[in-house]
């Protein structure tokens, strides 16, 4: 009985260290989810004003041709970058990115290379069919994101002045206060006359029009950068924000079925150690019984 007793001391102890543990990552990832979440916020300021930058140039102008890259050949590959998690505890989060990608993408005809951002996805997609090309660590802050975007970006370039790929196609995961996160994808490149189209169409805050001046198709290449960086800064740090969320979750369903673990140690312990007692309590009576 002794030895039921001690297994369970030692089960209990466990436990609240790995509670410990829980409750730390917990607060790491609620910590983590508020710098992310603000830097979303502030892009989609800034997301607003380049779009009416870049609307701005096309209504004054025809430009398209100040942004229309190099032909690429027909037997050109589709690019895809996929933004993922570099650390486990996410749940479903990288499995449900996989499939996404995988459901997406196949309708595409064509080969697709891959650019995995983060290092569990990358083992995820080793596993499909998807050709990888040498993925990219993920920052551990939302400072180093700059750095990430700007390695993307010549990966990028350098493919489509090699002509090796014509299409590219940005995956991520995206928070939703309903259901934690949502996979997303958005067609990066080229940036075709649907989408200068649809810049057109945005209606002007103001009923003054501005001017593009001096130099108008300069601005326009500098403003598309700014749209491809911040396109690819947005999804990083809904990627970010998304995994710490998926985190969180994890983290508070493992503390209530650490706390329940706790609750049902404790009971069988008191139980055992009651047990324990009366036995040795009727074996004091019955010696005494005895001797009388």
């Amino acid at each position: 009985m002794s030895d039921s007793v001690a297994s369970l001391r030692h089960k209990i102890d466990s436990a609240e260290e790995l509670e410990s543990v829980v409750r730390t990552m917990k607060a790491m990832a609620a910590s983590s989810i508020t710098q992310y979440e603000n830097a979303v916020r502030s892009l989609d300021d800034y997301y607003r004003t380049v779009q009416l930058g870049l609307s701005a140039c096309f209504k004054q102008d025809n430009l398209s041709g100040a942004i229309t890259g190099r032909e690429a050949p027909g037997t050109a590959a589709i690019g895809v970058i996929v933004f993922g998690s570099d650390q486990g505890l996410v749940g479903q989060f990288n499995e449900a990115m996989v499939e996404f990608v995988e459901h997406t993408l196949a309708p595409l005809s064509g080969k697709k290379i891959l650019w995995a951002v983060g290092e569990r996805l990358q083992s995820r997609l080793s596993e499909t069919r998807l050709k990888q090309e040498p993925g990219f660590t993920l920052p551990n802050s939302i400072h180093a994101v700059t750095a990430l975007v700007g390695q993307i970006l010549i990966a990028l370039e350098a493919r489509r002045e090699a002509g090796s790929i014509e299409r590219v196609y940005l995956f991520h995961h995206s928070p939703r206060a309903d259901a934690i996160y949502t996979p997303m994808s958005q067609q990066l490149l080229p940036l075709d006359q649907a989408w200068r189209d649809e810049l057109v169409n945005i209606p002007w805050p103001a009923s003054n029009l501005p001017e593009v001046m001096p130099d108008r198709q300069a601005t326009l290449r500098a403003l598309v950068r700014e749209y491809l960086f911040v396109s690819l800064f947005r999804a990083c740090a809904e990627s970010l924000a998304s995994e710490n969320a998926s985190r969180l979750a994890a983290m508070q369903r493992a503390e209530k079925n650490i706390d329940e673990l706790q609750d049902d140690l404790n009971l069988t312990f008191h139980r055992l150690r009651q047990s324990s007692i009366d036995e040795e309590l009727f074996d004091v009576l019955s010696g005494f019984e005895a001797l009388n």
